[in-house]
């Protein structure tokens, strides 16, 4: 029996969870839930035993000093409340960590216990995935569901993937089971610039659970950080050619098949995510916004301090890559794409289609720094488990569903 005391009774809450590790391609998918959580000032009320569910040789505990005090920050998966105002306020529950290393069904049951008790109406699970997706244009976020009346009701897609699974998925179909409502927004993120941290697929997953949600939520230097981030990538890219031209084919293929999707129905949508912007309401400040369009001017300058991304990776120099730039794999969505093979967390294709057998979890090589991979001019090393999630189950990539 879960007991939350001192919980105050929740208003319509939603619980929005992202775990690091597979479902996280450049941490956009944790980076956004500790973004509301950071924004909105979160409270947190429970944290799971990281004993049960944790391999501590794979997620390490930290040492640190609180005031000559040696104290142990242990791997584990935190939920926390924060309220939002406005003319409709309402609660959200929001659940951060790391994908468990065992008694997933434990794990998943135990978050279900907490919705549960707090009268979650729905759960929504962020992920993000590597894509055949140039950094250039709007990030593709999909939403998907495994419940049909959701999928009708809210404009989202029946999942129909069958394959290899992360923690989003399980946690998805759980849900479904245990009859809450479950949908989770997946981010593709372009696989020759993965590493973390990529704030403009954050943003892309904020603005759409702001229309999911029908909420405004605070972006602060968010749309700042993801002008900077495509400046930066921008520049780099500019310096290979190669990488120019394999960007230039990325960018005439995502436009040639979201063509006939400049609909009226976009339009609307982002003029209505505009309006709620110029009218914050009651009791909240005004926030930033950034739009997603791929031809926006941005004027960072990234001297400022900002640290300019990786550089990205020439597609031919690519391990376990084909050739030739592959092309989305089915039009409209985004294609999965097949990730460096430099890193203890990528994982490259298999033979059958899913991710290869190699260790998931390896501990990061930490014997040469950032600064000392782009010298060599490779990019650095993202973190153990910044692998794609191109092989997620039940709600996986919907570029990998049949």
């Amino acid at each position: 029996m879960i007991e939350l005391e001192g919980v105050p009774e929740l208003v319509d809450p939603v619980m929005v969870a992202a775990f690091e590790g597979w479902n996280d391609a450049g941490d956009a998918a944790s980076t956004a839930v500790a973004h509301l959580d950071r924004e909105w000032k979160g409270e947190v009320f429970a944290a799971l035993d990281a004993e049960d569910y944790y391999d501590f040789q794979v997620n390490r505990p930290t040492v640190w000093m609180d005031n000559g005090v040696r104290k142990i920050t242990w791997p584990t998966t935190r939920l926390s409340v924060v309220r939002v105002g406005g003319d409709k306020p309402r609660d959200l529950v929001l659940v951060r960590g790391i994908e468990p290393s065992m008694r997933w069904r434990s794990f998943c049951n135990e978050l279900l216990g907490f919705a549960h008790e707090l009268g979650v109406e729905m759960v929504v699970v962020l992920g993000a995935l590597l894509g055949d997706t140039p950094h250039t244009r709007p990030v593709p976020v999909s939403g998907v569901t495994s419940d049909p009346d959701l999928a009708r009701t809210m404009d989202l897609e029946e999942t129909r993937y069958e394959g290899p699974t992360g923690i989003v998925g399980i946690l998805q179909e759980a849900c479904t089971h245990a009859g809450v409502p479950a949908v989770s927004l997946w981010a593709a993120v372009p696989h020759y610039v993965s590493q973390p941290p990529n704030p403009k697929a954050t943003l892309a997953l904020l603005n759409r659970l702001e229309d999911l949600l029908g909420l405004r939520i605070p972006l602060g230097e968010l749309p700042e950080d993801a002008r900077a981030w495509q400046v930066g990538v921008d520049q780099l890219a500019a310096e290979d050619s190669e990488v120019a031209e394999y960007v230039q084919t990325l960018e005439e293929a995502r436009d040639t098949a979201e063509l006939p999707e400049a609909s009226g129905e976009a339009i609307a949508r982002e003029f209505e995510r505009y309006l709620r912007r110029r009218d914050p309401g009651p009791g909240q400040p005004p926030g930033g916004h950034a739009t997603e369009s791929g031809d926006a001017t941005y004027l960072r300058d990234t001297s400022s301090g900002r640290t300019r991304p990786p550089k990205p990776i020439r597609p031919e120099a690519e391990p376990g890559r084909p050739g030739s730039p592959a092309q989305p794999e089915d039009p409209g969505r985004p294609a999965t794409g097949r990730p460096r093979a430099d890193g203890p967390g990528d994982r490259s294709a298999g033979p059958d289609g899913g991710p290869a057998k190699t260790p998931d979890d390896a501990a990061p090589d930490t014997s040469r720094t950032d600064d000392d991979r782009a010298d060599d001019g490779g990019p650095a090393d993202g973190p153990a488990d910044s692998g794609p999630a191109d092989g997620d189950g039940p709600d996986g990539p919907p570029s990998s569903r049949n």
